[in-house]
């Protein structure tokens, strides 16, 4: 639940930073944190000192649900001589380290990111006649926010979110969010370190297919040329009732020679997804979840299951709790980014040898293997192997109902299991199946029609027995059963 009133920002004199020294009644009526981030709005906005804001009425750090303490609404003028129009901005406050006292984010140094280093902004264009800005932006942004505390993953600039779902619950095509950066807020400096804000973007389902497809950055930069999609500032319109590529058809084609040129930056999902052993005899009981020491295979103990599943956690770098639909796991603060496009990409770094000895987990060579995904997923098969596998990358389908994944290889990866004599292996829960360019671009001419789900039935099962390879599109149910 939350509470809309007008805020009261800190006077114009910094509070020390808290320690030994700092009376802690005086901290908690002025967090250090929370004034410097009231300092670059008073920056952008001195004639708004009490904007309206939206506050959790229980903070999260006493049990309540909502991890933003607050959100800000400013009234943005624009400028109409470089075609902005008028919108709310809207601006989050408790992604970063607000107290500085461990009540929410633990305390790293000043030099390092505040909490997850990052809050959220939006600019939604305002209607005419619209005294007040509306509130479910700020709702929008406690949803993402729970998804950052949940998950851990935090966001950064070209990263997508699939919403599928109209942004404000209307009728509107704006479905889905890209971020990137902030065009007026700079990075701020606190006590508890530094923080970037991140501007939400709403877009439609075919402009998110596109930075699926491509990237983020690539979208954002077309957005940007387009004024009634967003232009310079991105400000997000939700009576927009057509897609750039309506507006300007010329924009399908740089989309399609940057997918070509570039390859896509996505480099995984989570997903409903599995997959079987069909070589496997029926009566073989050993499953994927055994090792070997010695010649003597026995079963994962629980110690072993949770290294396994953390294994998959960190080296895979998805979140397995689908608290929202996939987001692209590229990752700032020392975590993965996807690298410069190279013929020769590695899974070094994606490696479960970073966590467990390899010499404890038994890499299967498999002679068959069915797949198995529910609609959405199988609509990124494609994807992966056009603007992946075609550009000497990897992609990964990490099951959001299990430890079980899937990845995908080119013949120019460095540090897979799976190679071109043994083409499908296994490690523990994690299937690799290396394709070379020859199958992939027989699998795209059989696979054409999965870029329009709407027009198929399911279930669809596709075979290519020659290579022992089977894939099929389920629905959601199926994957919802225990034995999923």
């Amino acid at each position: 639940m939350a509470e809309l009133r007008p805020s009261v920002a800190p006077g114009p004199a910094a509070p020390p930073a808290p320690g030994p020294s700092a009376p802690p009644a005086f901290a908690s009526l002025f967090p250090p944190g929370l004034h410097a981030i009231y300092g670059e709005c008073r920056r952008l906005y001195p004639d708004q000192p009490n904007p309206l804001q939206v506050t959790a009425i229980v903070k999260y750090w006493l049990g309540g649900p909502d991890p933003l303490d607050y959100v800000s609404m400013y009234r943005n003028m624009g400028s109409p001589s470089a075609n902005i129009p008028e919108h709310w901005h809207y601006i989050s406050f408790g992604l970063s380290d607000l107290y500085g006292d461990s009540r929410v984010h633990e305390f790293t140094g000043t030099d390092g990111p505040s909490g997850f280093g990052f809050e959220l902004t939006f600019r939604l264009k305002r209607e005419t006649g619209e005294s007040a800005p509306p509130t479910w932006p700020a709702e929008l942004m406690q949803g993402l926010a729970r998804y950052v505390f949940q998950s851990e993953n935090t966001f950064c600039s070209g990263d997508h979110v699939s919403w599928h779902s109209p942004l404000d619950n209307s009728e509107s095509r704006i479905q889905h969010m890209l971020l990137t950066e902030d065009p007026q807020m700079q990075p701020v400096q606190t006590p508890f370190g530094v923080v970037t804000f991140l501007q939400i973007v709403g877009v439609c389902t075919e402009e998110l297919h596109s930075a699926q497809q491509w990237n983020g950055q690539g979208i954002l930069e077309l957005l940007r040329t387009v004024p009634v999609a967003g232009g310079p500032w991105l400000i997000t319109d939700m009576r927009r009732g057509e897609t750039i590529f309506e507006i300007d058809p010329h924009l399908q084609e740089r989309v399609d020679k940057g997918i070509e040129t570039d390859g896509s930056n996505l480099s995984g999902v989570s997903a409903k997804c599995a997959w079987d052993d069909l070589s496997r005899p029926p009566e073989d009981d050993e499953d994927s979840r055994s090792i070997c020491v010695g010649t003597q295979p026995r079963r994962l103990s629980g110690k072993d299951t949770e290294q396994i599943r953390e294994t998959l956690r960190r080296g895979l770098e998805i979140n397995s709790k689908p608290v929202l639909p996939p987001i692209n796991p590229q990752r700032q603060n020392g975590l993965t980014h996807d690298r410069p496009p190279s013929r020769k990409d590695s899974l070094e770094s994606d490696s479960s040898t970073a966590i467990i000895p390899h010499e404890l987990i038994r890499t299967r060579q498999l002679e068959s293997v069915h797949l198995k995904f529910n609609q959405e997923s199988g609509a990124l098969i494609p994807l992966c192997l056009r603007g992946r596998l075609l550009h000497g990358r990897h992609f990964t389908y990490k099951s959001i109902t299990g430890d079980m994944a899937i990845t995908f290889v080119s013949t120019g990866v460095e540090g897979a299991f799976a190679t071109e004599e043994h083409p499908y292996a296994a490690h523990g829960p994690w299937l690799q199946i290396l394709l070379t360019e020859e199958f992939v671009e027989k699998m795209l001419e059989d696979l054409e029609e999965l870029t329009s789900p709407e027009e198929f039935k399911l279930p669809k099962e596709y075979s290519w027995p020659e290579k022992k390879l089977k894939v099929s599109i389920l629905p959601d149910v199926v994957f919802d059963s225990p034995l999923h």
